[in-house]
Protein backbone atom coordinates (compact mmCIF):
# COMPACT_ATOMS: atom_id res chain seq x y z
CA UNK A 1 0.00 0.00 0.00
CA UNK A 2 2.93 2.36 0.56
CA UNK A 3 3.68 2.31 -3.27
CA UNK A 4 0.06 3.05 -3.93
CA UNK A 5 0.26 5.89 -1.49
CA UNK A 6 2.94 7.09 -3.70
CA UNK A 7 1.81 7.11 -6.82
CA UNK A 8 -1.49 8.83 -5.84
CA UNK A 9 0.75 11.59 -4.51
CA UNK A 10 2.85 11.25 -7.47
CA UNK A 11 -1.01 11.89 -9.41
CA UNK A 12 -2.22 14.72 -7.44
CA UNK A 13 1.02 16.73 -7.20
CA UNK A 14 1.54 16.30 -11.25
CA UNK A 15 -2.06 17.34 -11.57
CA UNK A 16 -1.92 20.57 -9.11
CA UNK A 17 1.73 20.96 -10.54
CA UNK A 18 0.00 21.53 -13.77
CA UNK A 19 -0.99 25.09 -13.74
CA UNK A 20 -3.12 24.74 -17.33
CA UNK A 21 -4.60 21.52 -16.60
CA UNK A 22 -5.67 23.01 -13.00
CA UNK A 23 -6.78 26.39 -13.63
CA UNK A 24 -8.49 24.83 -16.74
CA UNK A 25 -10.67 22.87 -14.27
CA UNK A 26 -11.04 25.10 -11.72
CA UNK A 27 -11.99 27.77 -13.88
CA UNK A 28 -15.21 26.07 -15.89
CA UNK A 29 -17.48 25.81 -12.65
CA UNK A 30 -16.65 29.47 -12.26
CA UNK A 31 -17.67 30.61 -15.79
CA UNK A 32 -20.61 28.61 -16.20
CA UNK A 33 -21.67 30.43 -12.98
CA UNK A 34 -21.29 33.72 -14.44
CA UNK A 35 -22.78 32.40 -17.83
CA UNK A 36 -25.96 30.68 -16.19
CA UNK A 37 -26.35 33.86 -14.31
CA UNK A 38 -26.30 36.27 -17.09
CA UNK A 39 -28.32 34.32 -20.01
CA UNK A 40 -30.21 31.85 -18.00
CA UNK A 41 -31.65 33.22 -15.13
CA UNK A 42 -34.44 35.29 -16.72
CA UNK A 43 -35.15 32.12 -18.87
CA UNK A 44 -35.90 30.43 -15.47
CA UNK A 45 -37.17 32.78 -13.82
CA UNK A 46 -39.80 33.42 -16.59
CA UNK A 47 -40.40 29.91 -16.30
CA UNK A 48 -41.00 29.66 -12.38
CA UNK A 49 -43.40 32.56 -13.08
CA UNK A 50 -45.68 31.15 -15.84
CA UNK A 51 -46.58 27.87 -13.47
CA UNK A 52 -47.67 30.46 -10.41
CA UNK A 53 -51.40 30.55 -10.54
CA UNK A 54 -53.14 33.80 -11.60
CA UNK A 55 -53.25 36.49 -8.51
CA UNK A 56 -50.26 34.87 -6.24
CA UNK A 57 -47.54 37.54 -5.99
CA UNK A 58 -44.19 36.28 -4.38
CA UNK A 59 -41.45 38.12 -3.74
CA UNK A 60 -38.87 39.05 -5.65
CA UNK A 61 -35.87 37.89 -3.10
CA UNK A 62 -38.29 34.46 -3.36
CA UNK A 63 -38.15 34.68 -6.99
CA UNK A 64 -34.65 34.94 -6.68
CA UNK A 65 -33.68 32.45 -4.67
CA UNK A 66 -35.49 30.03 -6.52
CA UNK A 67 -33.93 30.99 -9.56
CA UNK A 68 -30.42 30.98 -7.83
CA UNK A 69 -30.91 27.45 -6.29
CA UNK A 70 -31.69 26.35 -9.82
CA UNK A 71 -28.62 27.42 -10.81
CA UNK A 72 -26.41 26.53 -8.76
CA UNK A 73 -27.67 22.37 -9.02
CA UNK A 74 -27.05 22.79 -12.72
CA UNK A 75 -23.43 24.07 -12.46
CA UNK A 76 -22.84 21.10 -9.54
CA UNK A 77 -24.59 19.02 -11.19
CA UNK A 78 -22.33 19.01 -14.96
CA UNK A 79 -19.10 20.45 -13.15
CA UNK A 80 -18.84 17.22 -10.61
CA UNK A 81 -18.40 14.80 -13.68
CA UNK A 82 -16.75 17.42 -16.88
CA UNK A 83 -14.14 18.30 -14.24
CA UNK A 84 -13.59 14.33 -12.90
CA UNK A 85 -12.48 14.01 -17.05
CA UNK A 86 -10.14 16.90 -17.05
CA UNK A 87 -8.87 15.70 -13.44
CA UNK A 88 -8.46 12.04 -15.33
CA UNK A 89 -5.78 13.22 -18.34
CA UNK A 90 -2.82 12.77 -16.71
CA UNK A 91 -3.80 9.13 -16.91
CA UNK A 92 -3.68 9.59 -20.62
CA UNK A 93 -0.79 12.22 -20.43
CA UNK A 94 1.25 9.04 -18.90
CA UNK A 95 0.43 6.70 -21.91
CA UNK A 96 1.39 9.83 -24.35
CA UNK A 97 4.90 10.04 -22.90
CA UNK A 98 5.21 6.62 -22.55
CA UNK A 99 5.37 6.90 -18.70
CA UNK A 100 2.71 4.15 -18.10
CA UNK A 101 5.44 1.77 -19.28
CA UNK A 102 7.51 2.45 -16.85
CA UNK A 103 4.96 1.99 -14.39
CA UNK A 104 3.56 -1.70 -15.46
CA UNK A 105 6.90 -2.85 -15.55
CA UNK A 106 7.15 -2.19 -11.46
CA UNK A 107 6.20 -4.96 -9.07
CA UNK A 108 2.69 -2.94 -8.67
CA UNK A 109 -0.50 -4.47 -9.37
CA UNK A 110 -2.04 -3.05 -12.73
CA UNK A 111 -5.26 -3.74 -10.79
CA UNK A 112 -3.49 -1.64 -7.74
CA UNK A 113 -1.83 1.01 -10.55
CA UNK A 114 -5.26 1.49 -12.29
CA UNK A 115 -6.94 2.19 -8.70
CA UNK A 116 -4.26 4.87 -7.53
CA UNK A 117 -5.32 6.71 -10.87
CA UNK A 118 -8.84 6.40 -9.98
CA UNK A 119 -8.04 7.93 -5.97
CA UNK A 120 -5.68 10.86 -7.25
CA UNK A 121 -8.29 11.72 -9.74
CA UNK A 122 -10.75 11.33 -7.03
CA UNK A 123 -9.09 13.66 -4.59
CA UNK A 124 -8.44 16.26 -7.27
CA UNK A 125 -11.80 16.23 -8.73
CA UNK A 126 -13.24 16.77 -5.25
CA UNK A 127 -10.83 19.46 -4.05
CA UNK A 128 -12.00 21.65 -6.89
CA UNK A 129 -15.31 20.58 -6.79
CA UNK A 130 -15.95 21.72 -3.28
CA UNK A 131 -14.34 25.06 -4.38
CA UNK A 132 -16.88 25.05 -6.45
CA UNK A 133 -19.47 24.42 -4.54
CA UNK A 134 -18.40 27.32 -1.74
CA UNK A 135 -18.74 29.51 -4.82
CA UNK A 136 -22.20 28.62 -5.68
CA UNK A 137 -23.43 28.93 -1.89
CA UNK A 138 -21.59 32.26 -1.95
CA UNK A 139 -23.73 33.52 -4.99
CA UNK A 140 -26.50 31.99 -2.81
CA UNK A 141 -26.19 33.65 -0.14
CA UNK A 142 -26.45 37.13 -2.37
CA UNK A 143 -29.41 36.23 -4.22
CA UNK A 144 -31.66 34.22 -1.81
CA UNK A 145 -30.30 32.34 0.89
CA UNK A 146 -33.15 29.21 2.26
CA UNK A 147 -30.96 26.19 2.47
CA UNK A 148 -30.66 24.82 5.95
CA UNK A 149 -27.44 23.38 7.62
CA UNK A 150 -28.85 19.29 6.57
CA UNK A 151 -29.75 21.09 2.70
CA UNK A 152 -25.97 21.74 2.46
CA UNK A 153 -24.76 18.56 3.83
CA UNK A 154 -27.12 16.62 1.79
CA UNK A 155 -25.47 18.43 -1.02
CA UNK A 156 -22.06 18.05 -0.26
CA UNK A 157 -22.97 13.92 -0.17
CA UNK A 158 -24.62 14.67 -3.51
CA UNK A 159 -21.37 16.12 -4.78
CA UNK A 160 -19.60 13.50 -3.25
CA UNK A 161 -21.24 10.89 -5.28
CA UNK A 162 -21.22 12.76 -8.46
CA UNK A 163 -17.69 13.65 -8.30
CA UNK A 164 -17.15 9.36 -7.56
CA UNK A 165 -19.45 8.49 -10.35
CA UNK A 166 -17.51 11.14 -12.85
CA UNK A 167 -14.33 9.53 -11.86
CA UNK A 168 -15.26 6.15 -12.93
CA UNK A 169 -16.78 7.29 -15.98
CA UNK A 170 -14.12 8.72 -17.21
CA UNK A 171 -11.62 6.45 -15.96
CA UNK A 172 -12.99 3.39 -17.95
CA UNK A 173 -13.06 6.05 -21.41
CA UNK A 174 -9.82 7.59 -21.03
CA UNK A 175 -8.60 3.67 -20.64
CA UNK A 176 -9.06 3.65 -24.90
CA UNK A 177 -7.60 7.07 -24.53
CA UNK A 178 -3.78 7.43 -25.62
CA UNK A 179 -3.06 10.76 -27.30
CA UNK A 180 -3.50 14.13 -26.76
CA UNK A 181 -5.89 14.72 -29.96
CA UNK A 182 -8.26 12.22 -27.97
CA UNK A 183 -8.25 13.95 -24.78
CA UNK A 184 -9.31 17.02 -26.23
CA UNK A 185 -12.08 15.52 -28.47
CA UNK A 186 -13.39 13.32 -25.39
CA UNK A 187 -13.25 16.58 -23.34
CA UNK A 188 -15.17 18.48 -25.72
CA UNK A 189 -17.59 16.10 -26.26
CA UNK A 190 -18.32 15.46 -22.34
CA UNK A 191 -18.28 19.16 -21.70
CA UNK A 192 -20.84 19.71 -24.35
CA UNK A 193 -23.02 16.71 -23.92
CA UNK A 194 -23.36 15.82 -20.83
CA UNK A 195 -25.50 18.34 -19.77
CA UNK A 196 -27.76 18.05 -22.20
CA UNK A 197 -28.37 14.53 -20.95
CA UNK A 198 -28.31 14.43 -17.68
CA UNK A 199 -31.13 17.32 -17.44
CA UNK A 200 -28.42 20.43 -16.25
CA UNK A 201 -29.05 22.47 -19.16
CA UNK A 202 -32.55 21.60 -20.19
CA UNK A 203 -34.77 19.63 -17.76
CA UNK A 204 -35.98 16.86 -18.75
CA UNK A 205 -39.39 17.48 -18.53
CA UNK A 206 -39.08 19.84 -21.10
CA UNK A 207 -38.23 16.69 -23.55
CA UNK A 208 -40.35 14.59 -25.50
CA UNK A 209 -41.91 11.24 -23.77
CA UNK A 210 -40.01 9.08 -25.79
CA UNK A 211 -36.26 10.39 -25.28
CA UNK A 212 -37.69 11.32 -21.03
CA UNK A 213 -37.89 7.27 -21.23
CA UNK A 214 -34.04 6.64 -22.52
CA UNK A 215 -33.14 9.62 -20.33
CA UNK A 216 -34.19 7.69 -16.93
CA UNK A 217 -31.92 5.07 -17.56
CA UNK A 218 -28.97 7.08 -17.27
CA UNK A 219 -27.89 7.12 -13.39
CA UNK A 220 -26.75 10.75 -13.96
CA UNK A 221 -29.98 11.63 -14.38
CA UNK A 222 -31.01 11.03 -10.51
CA UNK A 223 -27.50 12.73 -9.87
CA UNK A 224 -28.67 15.73 -10.79
CA UNK A 225 -32.48 15.58 -9.38
CA UNK A 226 -30.36 15.16 -5.99
CA UNK A 227 -28.81 18.16 -6.34
CA UNK A 228 -31.60 19.91 -7.59
CA UNK A 229 -33.69 18.74 -4.43
CA UNK A 230 -31.03 19.65 -1.65
CA UNK A 231 -30.51 22.96 -3.09
CA UNK A 232 -34.01 23.85 -3.54
CA UNK A 233 -35.66 22.27 -0.90
CA UNK A 234 -35.47 25.29 1.50
CA UNK A 235 -36.45 27.56 -1.20
CA UNK A 236 -39.81 25.27 -2.13
CA UNK A 237 -40.84 24.99 1.52
CA UNK A 238 -40.90 28.65 1.57
CA UNK A 239 -43.32 29.11 -0.56
CA UNK A 240 -45.24 26.40 0.54
CA UNK A 241 -44.99 28.61 4.05
CA UNK A 242 -46.23 31.74 1.99
CA UNK A 243 -49.59 30.37 0.35
CA UNK A 244 -48.34 28.53 -2.83
CA UNK A 245 -50.99 25.62 -2.87
CA UNK A 246 -49.07 21.81 -2.55
CA UNK A 247 -50.38 21.07 -5.98
CA UNK A 248 -48.49 23.92 -7.86
CA UNK A 249 -45.57 23.26 -5.28
CA UNK A 250 -45.44 19.56 -7.07
CA UNK A 251 -46.38 20.77 -10.39
CA UNK A 252 -42.82 23.09 -10.13
CA UNK A 253 -41.03 20.10 -8.39
CA UNK A 254 -41.73 18.25 -11.69
CA UNK A 255 -41.12 21.18 -13.89
CA UNK A 256 -37.62 21.32 -12.47
CA UNK A 257 -36.58 17.37 -12.23
CA UNK A 258 -36.75 17.25 -8.39
CA UNK A 259 -39.24 14.74 -8.91
CA UNK A 260 -38.16 12.01 -11.78
CA UNK A 261 -40.34 9.08 -13.13
CA UNK A 262 -39.38 6.06 -14.16
CA UNK A 263 -42.18 4.58 -16.74
CA UNK A 264 -44.63 6.27 -15.00
CA UNK A 265 -43.69 5.49 -11.52
CA UNK A 266 -42.15 8.25 -9.67
CA UNK A 267 -38.28 7.36 -7.93
CA UNK A 268 -37.93 8.20 -4.67
CA UNK A 269 -34.94 9.81 -3.21
CA UNK A 270 -33.64 7.04 -1.79
CA UNK A 271 -34.01 5.19 -4.81
CA UNK A 272 -31.87 7.39 -6.52
CA UNK A 273 -29.26 7.02 -4.01
CA UNK A 274 -29.30 3.38 -4.51
CA UNK A 275 -29.14 3.98 -8.45
CA UNK A 276 -26.07 6.26 -8.09
CA UNK A 277 -24.01 3.80 -5.70
CA UNK A 278 -24.69 1.01 -7.28
CA UNK A 279 -23.77 2.39 -10.74
CA UNK A 280 -20.26 4.07 -8.93
CA UNK A 281 -19.22 0.46 -7.36
CA UNK A 282 -19.89 -1.35 -10.59
CA UNK A 283 -17.93 1.47 -12.69
CA UNK A 284 -15.32 1.14 -10.51
CA UNK A 285 -15.14 -2.86 -10.41
CA UNK A 286 -15.65 -2.70 -14.28
CA UNK A 287 -12.57 -0.17 -14.68
CA UNK A 288 -10.12 -2.18 -12.16
CA UNK A 289 -10.93 -5.55 -14.27
CA UNK A 290 -10.59 -3.65 -17.61
CA UNK A 291 -6.87 -3.07 -16.80
CA UNK A 292 -6.04 -6.13 -14.89
CA UNK A 293 -7.34 -8.29 -17.98
CA UNK A 294 -5.72 -5.79 -20.03
CA UNK A 295 -2.21 -6.28 -18.39
CA UNK A 296 -2.74 -10.30 -18.85
CA UNK A 297 -3.15 -10.00 -22.75
CA UNK A 298 -0.09 -7.92 -22.84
Amino acid sequence: MKVVSALIKRNVKLFFKDKGMFFTSLITPAILLVLYATFLGNVYRDSFTANLPDGLQLSEGLIDGLVGSQLISSILAVSCVTVAFCSNFLMVQDKASGTIKDLRISPVKPSLLSLSYYIATLISTLVICLVAAALCLVYTALVGWYMSVTDVFLLLVDILLLVLFGTALSSIINTFLSSQGQISAVGTIVSAGYGFICGAYMPISSFGDGLQKVISFLPGTYGTSLVRNHSMQGVLAEMQAQGVPTDVINELKDVLDCNLYFFGTKVEVSAMYIILGVTVAALIGIYVLMNSLKKKAE
